[in-house]
Protein backbone atom coordinates (compact mmCIF):
# COMPACT_ATOMS: atom_id res chain seq x y z
CA UNK A 1 0.00 0.00 0.00
CA UNK A 2 2.79 2.73 1.06
CA UNK A 3 5.07 1.46 -2.27
CA UNK A 4 2.26 2.23 -4.42
CA UNK A 5 1.59 5.59 -2.95
CA UNK A 6 5.15 6.50 -3.19
CA UNK A 7 4.83 5.15 -6.82
CA UNK A 8 2.07 7.55 -7.59
CA UNK A 9 3.34 10.45 -6.05
CA UNK A 10 6.73 10.04 -8.04
CA UNK A 11 4.34 10.07 -11.54
CA UNK A 12 2.82 12.34 -10.74
CA UNK A 13 6.14 14.69 -10.03
CA UNK A 14 7.08 13.36 -13.10
CA UNK A 15 4.10 14.76 -15.08
CA UNK A 16 4.36 18.08 -13.50
CA UNK A 17 7.93 18.41 -14.58
CA UNK A 18 7.88 16.92 -18.25
CA UNK A 19 4.91 19.55 -18.41
CA UNK A 20 6.38 21.78 -17.24
CA UNK A 21 9.74 21.41 -19.63
CA UNK A 22 7.45 21.12 -22.89
CA UNK A 23 5.17 23.66 -21.94
CA UNK A 24 7.63 26.14 -21.48
CA UNK A 25 5.07 28.39 -18.96
CA UNK A 26 8.08 30.94 -17.64
CA UNK A 27 9.86 33.02 -19.85
CA UNK A 28 13.40 32.40 -20.16
CA UNK A 29 15.47 28.88 -19.86
CA UNK A 30 13.52 25.51 -19.79
CA UNK A 31 14.52 24.70 -17.00
CA UNK A 32 13.38 27.67 -14.63
CA UNK A 33 9.77 26.62 -15.92
CA UNK A 34 10.71 23.06 -14.79
CA UNK A 35 11.67 23.90 -11.64
CA UNK A 36 8.62 25.86 -10.68
CA UNK A 37 7.04 22.67 -11.78
CA UNK A 38 8.98 20.38 -9.01
CA UNK A 39 8.11 22.78 -6.46
CA UNK A 40 5.09 23.16 -7.54
CA UNK A 41 4.28 19.03 -6.75
CA UNK A 42 6.57 19.01 -3.68
CA UNK A 43 3.84 21.66 -2.43
CA UNK A 44 1.03 19.31 -3.80
CA UNK A 45 2.11 16.34 -1.94
CA UNK A 46 2.95 18.28 1.14
CA UNK A 47 -0.68 19.51 0.97
CA UNK A 48 -2.08 16.34 0.40
CA UNK A 49 0.01 14.46 3.16
CA UNK A 50 -1.56 16.65 5.86
CA UNK A 51 -4.75 16.31 4.50
CA UNK A 52 -4.58 12.50 4.76
CA UNK A 53 -3.69 13.12 8.64
CA UNK A 54 -6.89 15.00 9.06
CA UNK A 55 -10.51 13.67 10.40
CA UNK A 56 -13.60 14.08 7.66
CA UNK A 57 -14.68 16.56 9.75
CA UNK A 58 -11.67 18.87 9.96
CA UNK A 59 -11.90 18.49 5.98
CA UNK A 60 -15.84 19.44 5.57
CA UNK A 61 -15.73 22.76 7.88
CA UNK A 62 -12.62 23.38 5.44
CA UNK A 63 -14.00 22.71 2.34
CA UNK A 64 -17.22 24.53 3.96
CA UNK A 65 -15.27 27.89 5.13
CA UNK A 66 -12.97 28.45 1.74
CA UNK A 67 -16.37 28.20 -0.31
CA UNK A 68 -18.01 30.86 1.58
CA UNK A 69 -15.15 33.13 1.66
CA UNK A 70 -14.36 32.77 -2.00
CA UNK A 71 -18.22 33.44 -2.44
CA UNK A 72 -18.05 36.16 -0.02
CA UNK A 73 -14.93 37.88 -2.30
CA UNK A 74 -16.51 37.52 -5.34
CA UNK A 75 -19.67 39.61 -4.17
CA UNK A 76 -17.26 42.22 -2.64
CA UNK A 77 -14.94 42.17 -6.02
CA UNK A 78 -18.18 42.58 -7.83
CA UNK A 79 -18.66 45.51 -6.15
CA UNK A 80 -15.65 47.43 -6.31
CA UNK A 81 -15.74 46.30 -9.82
CA UNK A 82 -18.95 48.06 -10.88
CA UNK A 83 -17.67 51.47 -8.94
CA UNK A 84 -17.09 53.37 -12.35
CA UNK A 85 -16.15 56.56 -10.23
CA UNK A 86 -13.49 55.13 -8.83
CA UNK A 87 -10.25 56.58 -10.00
CA UNK A 88 -8.58 53.01 -9.51
CA UNK A 89 -6.66 51.89 -12.44
CA UNK A 90 -8.00 48.03 -13.94
CA UNK A 91 -5.00 46.68 -12.85
CA UNK A 92 -4.83 47.62 -9.27
CA UNK A 93 -8.89 46.33 -9.14
CA UNK A 94 -7.90 43.34 -10.35
CA UNK A 95 -4.91 42.84 -7.85
CA UNK A 96 -7.21 44.07 -5.13
CA UNK A 97 -10.33 41.24 -6.37
CA UNK A 98 -7.73 38.70 -6.97
CA UNK A 99 -5.99 39.71 -3.14
CA UNK A 100 -9.50 39.57 -1.58
CA UNK A 101 -10.11 36.60 -2.68
CA UNK A 102 -7.14 34.85 -1.25
CA UNK A 103 -7.51 36.60 1.70
CA UNK A 104 -11.11 35.48 2.11
CA UNK A 105 -10.89 31.86 0.87
CA UNK A 106 -7.35 31.76 3.57
CA UNK A 107 -9.49 32.86 6.62
CA UNK A 108 -12.90 30.74 5.66
CA UNK A 109 -10.31 27.83 5.17
CA UNK A 110 -8.27 28.08 8.44
CA UNK A 111 -11.85 29.20 10.19
CA UNK A 112 -13.99 26.65 8.81
CA UNK A 113 -11.20 23.69 9.93
CA UNK A 114 -10.76 24.90 13.86
CA UNK A 115 -14.81 24.92 14.08
CA UNK A 116 -15.11 21.46 11.90
CA UNK A 117 -15.33 19.59 15.32
CA UNK A 118 -18.61 20.71 16.56
CA UNK A 119 -20.32 19.55 12.94
CA UNK A 120 -22.77 16.51 13.78
CA UNK A 121 -21.99 14.26 10.91
CA UNK A 122 -23.90 11.27 12.39
CA UNK A 123 -27.55 13.81 11.45
CA UNK A 124 -26.16 13.55 7.60
CA UNK A 125 -26.12 9.91 7.36
CA UNK A 126 -23.90 7.30 8.27
CA UNK A 127 -21.77 8.12 5.29
CA UNK A 128 -19.76 10.92 6.47
CA UNK A 129 -19.41 9.74 9.87
CA UNK A 130 -16.56 9.57 11.49
CA UNK A 131 -17.35 6.37 12.97
CA UNK A 132 -18.82 4.37 10.23
CA UNK A 133 -15.64 4.99 7.79
CA UNK A 134 -13.50 3.85 11.05
CA UNK A 135 -12.62 0.15 11.46
CA UNK A 136 -12.37 -1.36 14.74
CA UNK A 137 -8.68 -3.19 14.23
CA UNK A 138 -6.43 -4.73 17.26
CA UNK A 139 -3.19 -6.25 16.19
CA UNK A 140 -1.97 -9.14 18.52
CA UNK A 141 1.62 -9.34 19.25
CA UNK A 142 3.43 -12.83 19.98
CA UNK A 143 3.62 -12.22 23.43
CA UNK A 144 -0.43 -11.60 24.25
CA UNK A 145 -0.73 -14.60 22.05
CA UNK A 146 1.48 -16.91 24.03
CA UNK A 147 -0.14 -15.29 27.21
CA UNK A 148 -3.20 -16.42 26.64
CA UNK A 149 -5.66 -14.16 28.66
CA UNK A 150 -6.45 -12.63 25.31
CA UNK A 151 -8.58 -15.50 24.78
CA UNK A 152 -10.39 -15.36 28.09
CA UNK A 153 -11.45 -12.01 27.55
CA UNK A 154 -12.47 -12.43 24.14
CA UNK A 155 -15.00 -15.54 26.05
CA UNK A 156 -16.36 -12.48 27.68
CA UNK A 157 -17.52 -10.62 25.29
CA UNK A 158 -15.27 -7.36 26.13
CA UNK A 159 -13.04 -7.57 22.87
CA UNK A 160 -14.83 -6.41 19.86
CA UNK A 161 -13.81 -5.27 16.62
CA UNK A 162 -10.96 -7.88 14.21
CA UNK A 163 -8.20 -8.93 15.07
CA UNK A 164 -5.86 -9.12 12.87
CA UNK A 165 -2.83 -11.58 13.23
CA UNK A 166 0.32 -10.30 11.12
CA UNK A 167 1.90 -13.36 8.94
CA UNK A 168 5.22 -12.65 10.45
CA UNK A 169 3.89 -13.30 14.17
CA UNK A 170 2.88 -16.72 12.81
CA UNK A 171 6.30 -17.33 11.63
CA UNK A 172 7.84 -16.04 15.01
CA UNK A 173 5.39 -18.22 16.83
CA UNK A 174 6.29 -21.38 14.56
CA UNK A 175 9.87 -20.33 15.03
CA UNK A 176 9.45 -20.45 18.95
CA UNK A 177 7.59 -23.75 18.80
CA UNK A 178 10.38 -25.56 17.33
CA UNK A 179 13.01 -23.82 19.98
CA UNK A 180 15.69 -26.61 21.12
CA UNK A 181 15.09 -25.09 24.68
CA UNK A 182 11.95 -27.03 26.48
CA UNK A 183 10.99 -24.33 28.01
CA UNK A 184 10.61 -22.30 24.97
CA UNK A 185 9.30 -24.67 22.51
CA UNK A 186 6.20 -24.94 25.14
CA UNK A 187 5.43 -21.37 25.29
CA UNK A 188 5.38 -21.76 21.65
CA UNK A 189 2.93 -24.33 21.47
CA UNK A 190 1.21 -22.90 23.82
CA UNK A 191 0.61 -19.76 21.72
CA UNK A 192 -0.67 -21.40 18.76
CA UNK A 193 -2.93 -23.36 20.89
CA UNK A 194 -4.22 -20.06 22.38
CA UNK A 195 -4.27 -18.96 18.44
CA UNK A 196 -6.66 -22.06 17.88
CA UNK A 197 -8.64 -21.40 20.62
CA UNK A 198 -9.23 -17.80 19.16
CA UNK A 199 -10.09 -19.11 15.71
CA UNK A 200 -12.41 -21.22 17.19
CA UNK A 201 -14.60 -18.67 18.71
CA UNK A 202 -17.07 -18.01 16.71
CA UNK A 203 -17.92 -14.56 17.48
CA UNK A 204 -14.63 -13.19 17.07
CA UNK A 205 -13.17 -12.41 13.31
CA UNK A 206 -9.82 -13.11 12.99
CA UNK A 207 -7.35 -11.89 9.98
CA UNK A 208 -4.26 -13.08 8.98
CA UNK A 209 -2.44 -10.39 6.43
CA UNK A 210 0.46 -11.05 4.48
CA UNK A 211 1.58 -7.42 4.91
CA UNK A 212 5.54 -7.70 5.77
CA UNK A 213 8.08 -4.79 5.96
CA UNK A 214 11.57 -6.23 4.41
CA UNK A 215 13.32 -3.68 5.14
CA UNK A 216 12.42 -3.76 9.01
CA UNK A 217 14.18 -6.59 11.61
CA UNK A 218 12.72 -6.70 14.30
CA UNK A 219 9.35 -7.76 14.60
CA UNK A 220 8.28 -5.31 17.26
CA UNK A 221 9.29 -2.35 14.61
CA UNK A 222 7.05 -4.52 11.82
CA UNK A 223 4.40 -4.24 14.27
CA UNK A 224 4.30 -0.48 14.85
CA UNK A 225 5.00 0.24 10.90
CA UNK A 226 1.99 -1.97 10.62
CA UNK A 227 -0.16 -0.44 13.34
CA UNK A 228 0.76 3.21 11.27
CA UNK A 229 0.08 1.87 7.80
CA UNK A 230 -3.58 0.63 8.53
CA UNK A 231 -4.12 3.83 9.96
CA UNK A 232 -7.00 3.39 13.10
CA UNK A 233 -5.37 -0.58 14.39
CA UNK A 234 -4.48 -1.05 17.91
CA UNK A 235 -1.71 -2.80 18.98
CA UNK A 236 -2.73 -5.75 21.87
CA UNK A 237 0.06 -6.37 23.85
CA UNK A 238 1.70 -7.16 27.44
CA UNK A 239 5.35 -6.07 26.69
CA UNK A 240 6.56 -2.98 27.96
CA UNK A 241 9.33 -1.98 25.71
CA UNK A 242 6.60 -1.95 23.15
CA UNK A 243 4.43 -0.23 24.48
CA UNK A 244 6.53 2.73 25.29
CA UNK A 245 7.89 2.84 21.91
CA UNK A 246 4.50 2.04 20.03
CA UNK A 247 3.11 5.08 22.53
CA UNK A 248 6.47 7.31 21.01
CA UNK A 249 5.73 6.62 17.26
CA UNK A 250 2.23 7.58 17.50
CA UNK A 251 0.48 4.23 17.89
CA UNK A 252 -2.28 3.43 20.33
CA UNK A 253 -1.70 0.04 22.13
CA UNK A 254 -3.96 -2.21 24.80
CA UNK A 255 -1.68 -3.31 27.37
CA UNK A 256 -3.25 -6.64 28.93
CA UNK A 257 -1.07 -6.07 32.08
CA UNK A 258 -2.85 -2.77 32.43
CA UNK A 259 -5.93 -4.67 32.46
CA UNK A 260 -5.00 -6.96 34.72
CA UNK A 261 -3.60 -4.24 37.06
CA UNK A 262 -7.39 -3.28 37.46
CA UNK A 263 -8.54 -6.70 38.20
CA UNK A 264 -7.63 -8.98 41.09
CA UNK A 265 -4.93 -11.16 40.36
CA UNK A 266 -5.41 -14.83 39.68
CA UNK A 267 -3.56 -16.16 42.63
CA UNK A 268 -3.94 -14.75 46.06
CA UNK A 269 -1.46 -14.38 48.92
CA UNK A 270 -1.34 -17.15 51.12
CA UNK A 271 -2.70 -19.74 48.29
CA UNK A 272 -0.58 -22.86 48.10
CA UNK A 273 0.98 -24.41 44.72
CA UNK A 274 3.33 -26.23 43.40
CA UNK A 275 5.91 -25.42 40.89
CA UNK A 276 9.26 -26.77 39.24
CA UNK A 277 12.39 -24.61 40.34
CA UNK A 278 13.92 -24.61 37.43
CA UNK A 279 17.36 -21.99 38.42
CA UNK A 280 18.71 -19.77 40.66
CA UNK A 281 17.57 -16.87 41.78
CA UNK A 282 19.38 -12.65 41.46
CA UNK A 283 19.00 -12.45 45.67
CA UNK A 284 21.30 -15.62 48.12
CA UNK A 285 19.25 -18.31 48.13
CA UNK A 286 16.37 -17.37 46.15
CA UNK A 287 14.91 -19.86 43.43
CA UNK A 288 12.77 -19.38 40.32
CA UNK A 289 9.99 -21.02 38.84
CA UNK A 290 7.86 -20.20 35.88
CA UNK A 291 4.24 -20.55 35.53
CA UNK A 292 2.91 -22.14 32.43
CA UNK A 293 1.98 -18.46 31.08
CA UNK A 294 5.61 -17.47 31.36
CA UNK A 295 4.99 -15.47 35.25
CA UNK A 296 7.69 -15.38 36.91
CA UNK A 297 7.78 -17.42 40.81
CA UNK A 298 10.43 -16.55 43.20
CA UNK A 299 11.17 -18.35 46.24
CA UNK A 300 12.80 -17.73 48.97
CA UNK A 301 14.97 -20.49 50.22
CA UNK A 302 14.93 -22.68 47.60
CA UNK A 303 18.24 -22.94 45.79
CA UNK A 304 18.99 -26.59 46.93
CA UNK A 305 15.42 -27.67 45.54
CA UNK A 306 16.76 -26.55 41.80
CA UNK A 307 15.73 -29.54 39.34
CA UNK A 308 12.70 -30.23 41.72
CA UNK A 309 9.22 -29.54 42.42
CA UNK A 310 8.36 -27.88 45.71
CA UNK A 311 5.35 -27.03 47.24
CA UNK A 312 5.13 -23.52 48.67
CA UNK A 313 2.55 -20.79 49.89
CA UNK A 314 2.24 -17.25 48.42
CA UNK A 315 3.02 -14.54 50.24
CA UNK A 316 2.46 -12.20 47.58
CA UNK A 317 2.12 -10.69 44.14
CA UNK A 318 3.70 -7.72 42.54
CA UNK A 319 1.84 -6.52 39.20
CA UNK A 320 2.97 -3.88 37.08
CA UNK A 321 2.50 -2.60 33.57
CA UNK A 322 5.80 -4.74 32.72
CA UNK A 323 4.54 -8.13 33.94
CA UNK A 324 3.71 -10.18 36.84
CA UNK A 325 5.72 -11.81 39.37
CA UNK A 326 4.82 -14.00 42.16
CA UNK A 327 6.80 -14.53 45.86
CA UNK A 328 6.81 -17.24 48.10
CA UNK A 329 8.36 -19.51 50.17
CA UNK A 330 8.38 -23.36 51.09
CA UNK A 331 5.56 -24.41 52.24
CA UNK A 332 7.24 -26.17 55.33
CA UNK A 333 8.95 -23.17 56.24
CA UNK A 334 5.95 -21.01 56.62
CA UNK A 335 3.88 -23.95 58.69
CA UNK A 336 6.05 -24.50 61.26
CA UNK A 337 8.90 -20.90 61.32
CA UNK A 338 11.48 -22.91 59.08
CA UNK A 339 12.17 -25.11 61.99
CA UNK A 340 12.04 -27.76 59.10
CA UNK A 341 8.98 -30.18 60.85
CA UNK A 342 6.28 -29.89 58.48
CA UNK A 343 2.83 -31.04 59.25
CA UNK A 344 0.92 -32.20 56.07
CA UNK A 345 -2.83 -30.88 55.68
CA UNK A 346 -5.16 -32.61 53.65
CA UNK A 347 -4.49 -31.16 50.08
CA UNK A 348 -5.91 -32.17 46.50
CA UNK A 349 -4.08 -31.57 43.55
CA UNK A 350 -5.73 -29.85 40.49
CA UNK A 351 -3.55 -30.38 37.44
CA UNK A 352 -2.76 -27.09 35.40
CA UNK A 353 0.51 -27.59 33.49
CA UNK A 354 3.19 -30.06 33.43
CA UNK A 355 5.40 -27.66 35.40
CA UNK A 356 2.24 -26.30 37.54
CA UNK A 357 -0.21 -27.88 40.06
CA UNK A 358 -2.04 -25.83 42.18
CA UNK A 359 -3.20 -26.97 45.38
CA UNK A 360 -6.18 -26.11 47.96
CA UNK A 361 -7.16 -26.98 50.99
CA UNK A 362 -10.14 -29.49 51.12
CA UNK A 363 -13.35 -29.56 52.81
CA UNK A 364 -13.43 -31.10 55.92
Amino acid sequence: MRFDVVLIRLVFTAILLAAGYVLHPIPGHRMISTAAAGVIAVAIIFFEVRIRRSSLKTLIGAAVGSILGIVGAYLIGSLISSQESLAVPPTTKTFLTLSLTFFMAYVGLMVGAAKGDYLELSALGGIFSDKAARRDLKILDTSVIIDGRIADVAETGFLTGTLIVPQFILRELQQVADSPDSSKRQRGRRGLDMLNRLQNNASLDIQIVETDFPSVREVDLKLIELGKQMGDAVIVTNDFNLNKVAQLRGVNVLNINELANALKPVVLPGEAMRVFILKEGKEYNQGVAYLDDGTMVVVDNARRLIGKNADIAVTSVLQTTAGKMIFGKICDETENGGNGERTRRPLREVKTAPSLTRISDTEA
